[in-house]
């Protein structure tokens, strides 16, 4: 994300074309509100998103998969190209972080969320079914754990700068809701830090996975401002509370755990601050807000997230604090062998977000 107003660079159905390497399993279909036509991609398995990427030259094995670890520019995350392309190309995110994360994400959202957010849904008036706007919504995991929670016909919208994790998000997002209703899909590419009321006319829904943090106060001032306007409730999920609990402890363990929460406010980003400030932002522009712990609960079986998310947690703080390389060096060195020996357990604490803005024309 930049800090620029908000443009729909790129809107509806993707071509069907082949990424680094083939991507399989797509066939030709319609996209929203059309007939099967060629070159229209609306139906995908990808098993294995990472598979079909290629690392930036340089990279090797053991190293910070981009986007585990620190975050560069305001508003930005770690990325990487995908492909050898135009220099003046903007970079890409990595594929592979967000392949590895999925299945904890999924299994860490608050489904107790849900309920108070179908209520609101099915209670929409003249609705025979939602419009949800899925911001930043990368490779598309939020999609594939919501849509197939929610009963009646759903229209995603997909929004992100990347054109390549828009594609590779509308062929593996699900065509069923949960009643069996149809879920369809289109894209826009652009900005997604300031949206206007104007941008989510129509919108059921706004939903987010991992994105408060990476904001500024501004632009979450600005999110809850456009969803107030449009009368529709948020649902952003998986929040970084700034709290870590590894076992067994280690001595290191706080001093790392403030470097790294140090390193993800810099320059003006909220990082484990997201939260209070989305809450405060949301209940300003008249939303009841819910919260819910939704912590990623790590162990032997998820060993090759906690190995990337140990290099990338201590390299941040390393980064903000350089005099603890020596000591971070031989914790870090510690930490992997007990990983590697399932010895390791790791919790990660996320809040999920539910804001129910009033309804546009102000019905309760």
């Amino acid at each position: 994300m930049t800090n620029s107003a908000t443009t729909t660079q790129q809107s509806g159905a993707i071509p069907a074309q082949p990424g680094p390497r083939e991507v399989t399993g797509v066939t030709d279909s319609a996209m929203p509100g059309g007939k099967p036509g060629p070159g229209q991609v609306a139906e995908a398995v990808i098993p294995h998103l990472g598979s079909s990427v290629e690392f930036a030259p340089g990279q090797v094995p053991g190293a910070v998969i981009p986007g585990a670890g620190p975050s560069g520019k305001p508003g930005s995350r770690p990325t990487v190209k995908l492909r050898e392309a135009n220099p003046d190309d903007p970079p890409r995110y990595a594929p592979e972080w967000l392949e590895l994360r999925e299945p904890a994400d999924a299994a860490a959202r608050a489904h107790e969320l849900l309920d108070p957010l179908r209520i609101r849904l099915a209670n929409l008036p003249g609705k025979s079914g939602v419009v949800i706007h899925d911001l930043g919504c990368g490779t598309g995991s939020m999609g594939r754990w919501l849509a197939p929670r929610l009963d009646g016909t759903q229209h995603w919208i997909l929004h992100d700068r990347d054109p390549y994790l828009l594609h590779f998000a509308a062929v593996s997002s699900p065509r069923s809701a949960a009643d069996g209703s149809r879920v369809s899909v289109e894209t826009r590419r652009g900005d997604v830090a300031r949206l206007t009321p104007d941008a989510l006319q129509g919108a059921s829904l706004v939903t987010a996975s991992a994105l408060l943090d990476v904001l500024t106060r501004e632009e979450v001032d600005t999110l809850a401002a456009a969803c107030a306007g449009a009368g529709c409730p948020a649902l952003l999920t998986l929040s970084v509370a700034g709290r870590v609990e590894l076992t067994p402890s280690h001595p290191l363990d706080a001093e790392i755990a403030q470097a790294f929460n140090d390193h993800q406010r810099r320059d003006g980003l909220l990082g484990p601050d997201a939260v209070t400030a989305a809450a405060e932002a949301f209940s300003e522009h008249g939303a009841t807000v819910r919260l819910h712990p939704s912590a990623w609960r790590l162990g032997p079986e998820q060993a090759a997230l906690t190995e990337q998310w140990l290099r990338g947690w201590v390299g941040a703080a390393v980064e903000e604090r350089p005099e603890l390389r020596a000591e971070a060096d031989v914790y870090l060195t510690n930490r992997l062998a007990a990983c590697a020996a399932g010895e390791l357990r790791v919790t990660v604490h996320h809040v999920d977000l539910l804001a129910l803005s009033r309804p546009a024309g102000g019905a309760s």
